[in-house]
Parts: C-alpha cells; structure tokens; sequence
C-alpha cells in the first residue's frame, strides 16, 4: 500500500479511529530541540496520549490534523 493510499490512524494501541490530532514531541535525551516527532490521535484518545507525553516531559505541541 503507498503512503497516500495509507490512512491517517490514531496511534493508540488497538485503535483504528480517523486521526484528528497531531501530537508533536521529542525525547531530550536522544532528539535535538528542533527535532519534532509526531503520534496521531482520535477525539477520544488525545488527553490520554497527551498526558502520556506530558509526564515524560516530551510534548511540543498538540495541533488539529489535516492530511
């Protein structure tokens, strides 16, 4: 299957929803501060991706998602 044709999915496990959020994050102690990484998520997972991200001090941003 090509990259276009893929869909955009949440990434939480098991989860096969459209993605409506993009969360961008890095690991300081691998990425460089520019350096931005990103997990999609769907309406119902968004806090809960978001806070994952946030305790580890990884989340950059959280931006709605068009493809």
């Amino acid at each position: 299957m090509s990259e276009e044709a893929a869909p955009s999915v949440c990434s939480a496990k098991g989860c096969g929803r459209p993605a409506t959020w993009a969360l961008r994050w890095n690991n300081p102690k691998i990425h460089t501060p520019d350096r931005r990484k990103t997990w999609l998520a769907c309406d119902e997972h968004k806090e809960s991706l978001s806070d994952f991200l946030a305790r580890r001090s990884f989340l950059r941003e959280v931006e709605p998602f068009t493809e």
